[in-house]
């Protein structure tokens, strides 16, 4: 809304007189309900001079701006009076004030009068604005200074939007934490270096922030911060820079002075410029841990969905109806066993679709999807003429093989088919592609599943044999591995170890994972209520969120102390993490939900015992970290 949609010459006094702020304000009041803006003239004068009482609202420079939110107002509006010889207000700077504004504001939730103060506090700091104000003639003047100045600010506005010099992308795979902290280093490490930047995050609930046509055309280069897949296509003839998301986070200076360099390469989405092309600086390892993330990213919701649902179920199932089919024994349970079923059973499928749509955009996902469905159904080319034969799932790890090998069919598939004529273009991606894709996928996988199967259930049997000093081996090792890099590759190994298990039924795994991964932020948390004075105080309020970040599963909430004193702080984290997972496993505890930490409680099995290994673990870190580092001077003061 535009302040001159608020204010009109009926609301406006020139050249007015005033003895005292009491005497202005009435006069101010009395424009307002002249123009129907208030129903309750006296109500309405009350709220605003409570307003006064609290602070004066004189902001100096010869201006007031008082204003009321109150059932009295019909409607918002605004009243203007000009004093030429001033009037005492109690002004910041002591001066009288010449220019005054009344703001009206219903007593709802928009809170518009705080929108309309802070456009016209804005507005009323250019010198120039307040001279053509109180230089008006007639109220129809006094409005056209206010349209040209409201419009000038909205033209400038929309230019500075649609030039950034970079414009920047950050996603992680599960789309929380690292994905905007990157993006917040980005921006502010650009404003320190005096560099516009933009960043558009690739969240779990989506795109946010999304660049335009005008943004992406103006831009000198590009940022990816990612380790997911990356559509570029849009960015054809930019300077491109990639890098991890803990780049962005850890390193938002290099990258923004490398983008701006001669050295960053210009993108080129033509095969012809396949030398400078997606991937073309990326090593093997990077763009095989970014198509593994791809997949595990939209797998995600399925597993965390489907996980908690079922978990549910067994929380509200009578066991003693029926053991044999416990989870489904009430109607209640059964709906919750049913839907949440739906979405878990296919998760593997989702993993596998996902890793081939990376490799090979979008003709992969069909391929990938249906090796999936081949590598959970255990299909064989023996099955298919014996009956008998008893099918045994590929599991996670046939998902996999899938994902991959069913995107590089479609990679070999799409160079073959640059040599057929250009007249079939359009009937590559809807009819070879598929067909051959899906066919080539199908031999594959029924030709590997007797021998992943067996692998997948000897890992299975292995797991479920051991004995429990190899279980807390095991809890420690997975532990630890969730604190090393905290979000990074290492980290997310473990973790998409855990999610993988959830479909071999191994909950104890998954359980261990999660606590390991909810020790370093709980611990730093710990370090500063029980250590205060090892952490800066500038840091104090972010150390104490971390209890929120470490109940919640997000690890990524002691990157930026990890950051500022590795030697000390990761070493820590590992030990306690490693304490926690090892404790996990010995207690027997778990877990069918792979996210959401102390909110997924009702879902573990032994929660106190569970909650008992966590907070240990977060105190095993926090009391070596007081160990190793010193008290900070600045408390010595």
């Amino acid at each position: 809304m535009k302040i001159t949609d608020l204010l009109n010459e009926n609301a406006i006094q020139l050249n007015g007189v005033a003895n005292s702020k009491q005497e202005v304000i009435d006069k101010l009041i009395d424009l307002m309900q002249n123009n129907g803006n208030i129903n309750n003239k006296e109500e309405y004068r009350n709220v605003v001079m409570k307003r006064e009482e609290e602070g004066t609202t004189g902001i100096g420079e010869g201006i007031a701006i008082p204003h009321g939110k109150s059932d009295a107002v019909s409607k918002p509006g605004l009243s203007a009076m000009v004093v030429p010889d001033g009037v005492e207000f109690n002004s910041l700077d002591g001066q009288p004030a010449k220019l005054l504004f009344l703001i009206a504001a219903p007593n709802s939730k928009d809170n518009i009068h705080l929108e309309v103060l802070s456009r016209l506090s804005a507005l009323l700091m250019d010198t120039e604005f307040r001279s053509a104000l109180l230089n008006a003639k007639t109220p129809n003047e006094f409005l056209a200074c206010i349209d040209r100045a409201e419009r000038s600010k909205q033209e400038e506005t929309k230019s500075q939007n649609e030039n950034y010099e970079i414009l920047a992308i950050t996603a992680c795979p599960t789309g929380i934490a690292h994905t905007y902290m990157a993006a917040e280093a980005l921006e502010k490490m650009g404003e320190q270096l005096g560099h516009k930047v933009k960043v558009e995050t690739h969240g779990q609930s989506g795109i946010k922030n999304k660049f335009t046509k005008e943004e992406i055309k103006n831009a000198k280069a590009v940022i990816i911060a990612a380790d997911t897949k990356i559509d570029l296509s849009r960015f054809d003839g930019k300077k491109i820079v990639k890098a991890k998301v803990a780049d962005g986070i850890n390193k938002p200076k290099e990258l923004i002075e490398y983008a701006l360099s001669d050295n960053a390469k210009t993108y080129h989405s033509s095969n012809k410029n396949s030398e400078e092309d997606d991937g073309g600086k990326e090593g093997i390892g990077t763009q095989i841990y970014k198509h593994l993330m791809n997949g595990v990213t939209h797998m995600l919701p399925f597993v965390v969905g489907g996980g908690i649902l079922i978990a549910i179920a067994f929380l509200l199932d009578d066991y003693s109806i029926d053991p044999s089919n416990f989870g489904m024994n009430t109607p209640i349970a059964a709906f919750f066993k049913t839907v949440g079923g739906a979405a878990f059973n296919v998760m593997l499928y989702i993993l596998a679709g996902y890793i081939a749509m990376s490799i090979a955009d979008r003709p992969g996902l069909a391929v990938g999807f249906v090796g999936g469905i081949l590598a959970v159904q255990g299909t064989t080319f023996a099955s298919l003429s014996d009956s008998s034969i008893v099918l045994v799932s590929s599991g996670f790890l046939g998902a996999l093989i899938a994902g991959f090998v069913g995107g590089y069919i479609v990679v070999l598939l799409k160079k073959i088919c640059s040599y057929l004529p250009d007249s079939i273009e359009g009937i590559k991606t809807i009819l070879l592609y598929p067909v051959f894709g899906i066919l080539l996928i199908g031999l594959f996988m029924l030709a590997i599943n007797p021998y992943v199967a067996s692998i997948n259930t000897a890992i299975n049997d292995y797991l479920a044999s051991m004995s429990s000093a190899n279980k807390i081996l095991l809890g420690a090792l997975l532990g630890g591995m969730m604190a090393v890099d905290l979000g990074g590759p290492i980290n997310k190994a473990a973790y998409t170890f855990g999610t993988g298990m959830l479909a071999s039924g191994q909950y104890e795994i998954m359980a261990a994972v999660m606590a390991g991964g909810m020790v370093p932020p709980l611990a730093i948390a710990f370090l500063a209520t029980a250590f205060p004075r090892k952490i800066p105080k500038k840091d104090k309020q972010a150390a104490y969120v971390n209890y929120i970040m470490g109940l919640s599963f997000i690890s990524e909430g002691a990157i930026p102390f990890a950051s500022a004193d590795p030697l000390r702080t990761i070493p820590a984290f590992i030990v306690g993490s490693a304490v926690t997972g090892a404790l996990s496993m010995f207690f027997e505890c778990t877990l069918m939900a792979p996210h959401g930490g102390i909110f997924v409680i009702a879902t573990v099995g032994h929660p106190l015992k569970y909650l008992l290994a966590i907070i240990i673990g977060a105190m095993v870190s926090a009391a070596i970290m007081a160990k190793l580092k010193k008290n900070l001077k600045e408390y010595e003061k």
